[in-house]
Protein backbone atom coordinates (compact mmCIF):
# COMPACT_ATOMS: atom_id res chain seq x y z
CA UNK A 1 0.00 0.00 0.00
CA UNK A 2 1.44 3.37 -1.01
CA UNK A 3 2.17 6.08 1.52
CA UNK A 4 -0.52 8.33 0.03
CA UNK A 5 -3.30 5.74 0.31
CA UNK A 6 -6.42 7.13 1.96
CA UNK A 7 -7.91 4.84 4.60
CA UNK A 8 -11.19 5.54 6.44
CA UNK A 9 -11.90 2.99 9.18
CA UNK A 10 -15.23 4.18 10.64
CA UNK A 11 -18.39 4.66 8.55
CA UNK A 12 -22.11 3.92 8.82
CA UNK A 13 -24.79 2.92 6.33
CA UNK A 14 -28.55 2.42 6.41
CA UNK A 15 -27.87 -0.92 8.10
CA UNK A 16 -27.73 1.22 11.26
CA UNK A 17 -28.05 5.01 11.47
CA UNK A 18 -26.42 6.22 8.26
CA UNK A 19 -28.39 7.67 5.35
CA UNK A 20 -26.48 5.96 2.52
CA UNK A 21 -27.10 2.30 1.74
CA UNK A 22 -24.06 -0.04 1.86
CA UNK A 23 -23.77 -0.38 -1.91
CA UNK A 24 -23.84 3.37 -2.49
CA UNK A 25 -21.42 3.89 0.39
CA UNK A 26 -18.65 1.83 -1.20
CA UNK A 27 -19.23 3.59 -4.52
CA UNK A 28 -19.03 6.98 -2.78
CA UNK A 29 -15.84 5.91 -1.04
CA UNK A 30 -14.17 5.02 -4.33
CA UNK A 31 -15.35 8.30 -5.87
CA UNK A 32 -13.88 10.16 -2.89
CA UNK A 33 -10.48 8.65 -3.61
CA UNK A 34 -10.37 6.23 -0.70
CA UNK A 35 -8.22 3.11 -1.00
CA UNK A 36 -9.70 1.39 2.08
CA UNK A 37 -13.12 1.72 3.68
CA UNK A 38 -14.33 0.07 6.89
CA UNK A 39 -18.08 -0.41 7.23
CA UNK A 40 -18.79 -0.27 10.97
CA UNK A 41 -22.53 -0.08 11.52
CA UNK A 42 -23.83 -0.10 15.08
CA UNK A 43 -24.09 -3.62 16.50
CA UNK A 44 -24.74 -5.28 13.15
CA UNK A 45 -23.04 -6.95 10.21
CA UNK A 46 -26.12 -6.66 7.97
CA UNK A 47 -24.40 -4.27 5.56
CA UNK A 48 -21.41 -6.49 4.87
CA UNK A 49 -22.85 -8.56 2.01
CA UNK A 50 -24.36 -5.70 -0.04
CA UNK A 51 -21.22 -3.61 0.44
CA UNK A 52 -19.01 -6.48 -0.70
CA UNK A 53 -21.22 -7.17 -3.72
CA UNK A 54 -21.07 -3.54 -4.87
CA UNK A 55 -17.39 -2.88 -4.04
CA UNK A 56 -15.71 -1.06 -6.93
CA UNK A 57 -12.38 -2.28 -8.25
CA UNK A 58 -9.51 -0.63 -6.43
CA UNK A 59 -11.33 -0.22 -3.11
CA UNK A 60 -10.53 -2.53 -0.21
CA UNK A 61 -13.44 -3.23 2.16
CA UNK A 62 -12.85 -3.88 5.85
CA UNK A 63 -15.84 -5.51 7.48
CA UNK A 64 -16.53 -4.38 11.02
CA UNK A 65 -19.05 -3.09 13.55
CA UNK A 66 -19.26 -0.36 16.17
CA UNK A 67 -20.30 -2.14 19.36
CA UNK A 68 -22.31 -0.37 22.05
CA UNK A 69 -20.32 -0.92 25.25
CA UNK A 70 -20.15 0.29 28.82
CA UNK A 71 -17.49 0.54 31.51
CA UNK A 72 -18.82 -0.49 34.89
CA UNK A 73 -15.73 0.54 36.85
CA UNK A 74 -17.36 3.74 38.08
CA UNK A 75 -20.81 4.84 39.22
CA UNK A 76 -22.72 5.72 37.20
CA UNK A 77 -21.21 3.55 34.47
CA UNK A 78 -19.86 5.18 31.32
CA UNK A 79 -21.09 4.26 27.82
CA UNK A 80 -18.49 3.96 25.07
CA UNK A 81 -18.07 2.52 21.60
CA UNK A 82 -15.71 -0.21 20.45
CA UNK A 83 -14.83 -0.71 16.80
CA UNK A 84 -14.43 -4.39 15.96
CA UNK A 85 -12.79 -5.28 12.64
CA UNK A 86 -12.39 -8.45 10.60
CA UNK A 87 -14.11 -10.78 13.08
CA UNK A 88 -15.95 -13.97 12.16
CA UNK A 89 -19.65 -13.01 12.01
CA UNK A 90 -20.70 -16.60 12.71
CA UNK A 91 -19.01 -16.74 16.13
CA UNK A 92 -22.00 -17.56 18.33
CA UNK A 93 -21.16 -15.78 21.60
CA UNK A 94 -20.49 -12.47 19.83
CA UNK A 95 -23.48 -12.82 17.49
CA UNK A 96 -25.77 -13.44 20.47
CA UNK A 97 -24.58 -10.25 22.19
CA UNK A 98 -25.04 -8.15 19.05
CA UNK A 99 -28.56 -9.56 18.64
CA UNK A 100 -29.34 -8.67 22.25
CA UNK A 101 -28.02 -5.12 21.89
CA UNK A 102 -30.02 -4.50 18.71
CA UNK A 103 -33.19 -5.75 20.36
CA UNK A 104 -32.55 -3.43 23.30
CA UNK A 105 -32.04 -0.51 20.88
CA UNK A 106 -35.49 -1.17 19.44
CA UNK A 107 -37.11 -1.28 22.87
CA UNK A 108 -35.38 1.95 23.88
CA UNK A 109 -36.40 3.68 20.65
CA UNK A 110 -40.06 2.78 21.15
CA UNK A 111 -39.94 4.02 24.75
CA UNK A 112 -38.50 7.35 23.59
CA UNK A 113 -41.28 7.70 21.04
CA UNK A 114 -43.84 6.86 23.72
CA UNK A 115 -42.44 9.64 25.91
CA UNK A 116 -42.55 12.13 23.05
CA UNK A 117 -46.15 11.20 22.28
CA UNK A 118 -47.10 11.44 25.97
CA UNK A 119 -45.79 15.01 25.91
CA UNK A 120 -48.00 15.84 22.96
CA UNK A 121 -45.58 15.44 20.05
CA UNK A 122 -47.11 13.63 17.09
CA UNK A 123 -44.30 11.17 16.36
CA UNK A 124 -45.11 7.77 14.89
CA UNK A 125 -43.16 4.65 15.84
CA UNK A 126 -44.04 3.18 12.44
CA UNK A 127 -42.41 6.20 10.82
CA UNK A 128 -39.25 5.70 12.88
CA UNK A 129 -39.12 2.05 11.83
CA UNK A 130 -39.55 3.21 8.24
CA UNK A 131 -36.55 5.53 8.53
CA UNK A 132 -34.52 2.64 9.97
CA UNK A 133 -35.51 0.59 6.89
CA UNK A 134 -34.88 -2.72 8.61
CA UNK A 135 -31.55 -1.61 10.08
CA UNK A 136 -30.52 -1.21 13.69
CA UNK A 137 -32.79 1.46 15.23
CA UNK A 138 -31.04 4.51 16.67
CA UNK A 139 -31.78 8.01 17.89
CA UNK A 140 -30.96 9.51 14.45
CA UNK A 141 -34.06 7.76 13.11
CA UNK A 142 -36.14 9.46 15.80
CA UNK A 143 -34.42 12.71 14.87
CA UNK A 144 -35.66 12.21 11.31
CA UNK A 145 -39.19 11.86 12.62
CA UNK A 146 -38.80 15.09 14.61
CA UNK A 147 -37.53 16.88 11.52
CA UNK A 148 -40.35 15.56 9.31
CA UNK A 149 -42.89 16.65 11.94
CA UNK A 150 -41.47 20.18 11.84
CA UNK A 151 -40.47 20.07 15.50
CA UNK A 152 -36.77 20.66 14.87
CA UNK A 153 -34.85 22.09 11.94
CA UNK A 154 -32.08 19.50 11.66
CA UNK A 155 -30.26 16.63 13.34
CA UNK A 156 -28.09 18.95 15.42
CA UNK A 157 -31.18 20.56 16.95
CA UNK A 158 -32.75 17.14 17.53
CA UNK A 159 -29.77 16.18 19.68
CA UNK A 160 -29.88 19.28 21.88
CA UNK A 161 -30.60 18.77 25.61
CA UNK A 162 -34.27 19.69 25.31
CA UNK A 163 -34.75 16.84 22.84
CA UNK A 164 -32.79 13.63 22.30
CA UNK A 165 -29.61 14.92 23.90
CA UNK A 166 -30.98 14.80 27.44
CA UNK A 167 -34.73 15.15 28.05
CA UNK A 168 -35.65 12.23 25.79
CA UNK A 169 -32.43 10.28 26.11
CA UNK A 170 -32.86 6.87 27.72
CA UNK A 171 -30.12 4.38 28.63
CA UNK A 172 -29.66 1.32 26.47
CA UNK A 173 -28.55 -2.21 27.25
CA UNK A 174 -24.84 -2.19 26.37
CA UNK A 175 -22.09 -4.81 26.55
CA UNK A 176 -19.33 -4.71 29.16
CA UNK A 177 -16.35 -3.35 27.22
CA UNK A 178 -13.88 -5.93 28.54
CA UNK A 179 -16.27 -8.69 27.49
CA UNK A 180 -16.58 -7.07 24.05
CA UNK A 181 -12.79 -6.98 23.57
CA UNK A 182 -12.58 -10.65 24.53
CA UNK A 183 -15.43 -11.76 22.26
CA UNK A 184 -14.15 -9.88 19.21
CA UNK A 185 -10.70 -11.36 19.69
CA UNK A 186 -12.14 -14.85 20.18
CA UNK A 187 -13.88 -14.28 16.83
CA UNK A 188 -10.53 -13.52 15.22
CA UNK A 189 -10.98 -9.75 15.06
CA UNK A 190 -9.20 -6.70 16.37
CA UNK A 191 -10.59 -3.84 18.46
CA UNK A 192 -10.15 -0.07 18.43
CA UNK A 193 -11.62 2.26 21.07
CA UNK A 194 -13.76 4.79 19.13
CA UNK A 195 -13.33 8.53 19.89
CA UNK A 196 -12.03 7.84 23.43
CA UNK A 197 -11.39 11.50 24.36
CA UNK A 198 -14.63 12.98 22.99
CA UNK A 199 -15.70 14.99 26.04
CA UNK A 200 -18.32 16.72 23.89
CA UNK A 201 -20.22 13.41 23.94
CA UNK A 202 -20.23 13.22 27.74
CA UNK A 203 -18.03 11.60 30.35
CA UNK A 204 -14.88 9.80 29.21
CA UNK A 205 -12.91 7.03 30.86
CA UNK A 206 -9.53 7.65 32.54
CA UNK A 207 -6.26 6.72 30.87
CA UNK A 208 -5.72 4.06 33.55
CA UNK A 209 -8.84 2.23 32.33
CA UNK A 210 -7.55 2.38 28.74
CA UNK A 211 -4.29 0.85 29.97
CA UNK A 212 -6.35 -1.97 31.51
CA UNK A 213 -8.13 -2.44 28.17
CA UNK A 214 -4.76 -2.61 26.41
CA UNK A 215 -3.67 -5.32 28.83
CA UNK A 216 -6.93 -7.16 28.08
CA UNK A 217 -6.21 -7.19 24.33
CA UNK A 218 -7.35 -3.84 22.91
CA UNK A 219 -5.55 -3.22 19.60
CA UNK A 220 -5.89 0.50 18.99
CA UNK A 221 -7.26 3.96 19.75
CA UNK A 222 -9.12 6.21 17.33
CA UNK A 223 -7.15 9.45 17.64
CA UNK A 224 -8.17 11.58 14.65
CA UNK A 225 -11.93 12.14 14.80
CA UNK A 226 -14.18 15.16 14.33
CA UNK A 227 -15.27 15.02 17.99
CA UNK A 228 -11.67 15.37 19.20
CA UNK A 229 -10.01 18.77 19.58
CA UNK A 230 -6.39 19.00 18.34
CA UNK A 231 -5.06 18.65 21.89
CA UNK A 232 -7.25 15.58 22.45
CA UNK A 233 -6.02 14.00 19.22
CA UNK A 234 -2.43 14.59 20.32
CA UNK A 235 -3.13 13.11 23.77
CA UNK A 236 -4.70 9.96 22.32
CA UNK A 237 -1.74 9.48 19.99
CA UNK A 238 0.72 9.81 22.87
CA UNK A 239 -1.30 7.36 24.93
CA UNK A 240 -1.43 4.86 22.06
CA UNK A 241 2.34 5.11 21.68
CA UNK A 242 2.90 4.61 25.42
CA UNK A 243 0.66 1.54 25.48
CA UNK A 244 1.90 0.03 22.23
CA UNK A 245 -1.49 0.47 20.56
CA UNK A 246 -2.34 1.40 16.97
CA UNK A 247 -3.50 5.01 16.49
CA UNK A 248 -6.17 5.39 13.81
CA UNK A 249 -8.11 8.18 12.13
CA UNK A 250 -11.62 7.99 10.71
CA UNK A 251 -14.53 10.09 9.49
CA UNK A 252 -17.37 8.37 11.41
CA UNK A 253 -19.39 9.15 8.28
CA UNK A 254 -23.19 8.96 8.65
CA UNK A 255 -24.29 10.53 5.37
CA UNK A 256 -26.61 13.51 5.75
CA UNK A 257 -27.06 12.89 9.50
CA UNK A 258 -23.71 14.62 10.07
CA UNK A 259 -21.70 17.23 8.20
CA UNK A 260 -18.48 15.18 8.29
CA UNK A 261 -17.20 13.99 4.91
CA UNK A 262 -15.90 10.57 3.88
CA UNK A 263 -12.16 10.53 4.41
CA UNK A 264 -12.18 13.71 6.51
CA UNK A 265 -9.80 11.90 8.88
CA UNK A 266 -7.77 8.91 7.78
CA UNK A 267 -5.50 6.15 9.09
CA UNK A 268 -1.83 5.82 8.15
CA UNK A 269 -1.03 2.77 5.99
CA UNK A 270 1.41 1.39 8.57
CA UNK A 271 -1.27 1.52 11.27
CA UNK A 272 -3.79 -0.15 8.97
CA UNK A 273 -1.33 -2.92 8.16
CA UNK A 274 -0.79 -3.59 11.87
CA UNK A 275 -4.53 -4.05 12.35
CA UNK A 276 -4.87 -6.41 9.40
CA UNK A 277 -1.85 -8.45 10.46
CA UNK A 278 -3.34 -8.97 13.92
CA UNK A 279 -6.72 -10.24 12.64
CA UNK A 280 -7.64 -13.73 11.46
CA UNK A 281 -11.44 -13.80 11.47
CA UNK A 282 -12.32 -12.70 7.94
CA UNK A 283 -9.91 -11.11 5.44
CA UNK A 284 -10.13 -7.67 3.83
CA UNK A 285 -12.00 -7.76 0.53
Amino acid sequence: MTVDSRIDLHTHSTASDGTVDPADLVRQAAAAGLAVLALTDHDTTAGWAPAAAARPAGLTLIRGAEISCRWYGTEPSIPLHLLGYLFDPTYGPLTAELDRIRAARTVRGERIVDQLRADGFDISWDAVLGYAAGGSVGRPHIAQALIRAGLVADTDEAFRPEWLGQRYRLPKDDLDVFTAVRLVHEAGGVTVFAHPAATKRGRTVPDSMIADLAAAGLTGLEADHSDHRPDQRAHVRRLADELGLVATGSSDYHGSHKTVRLGEYTTAPAAYERLVAAAHGVPPI
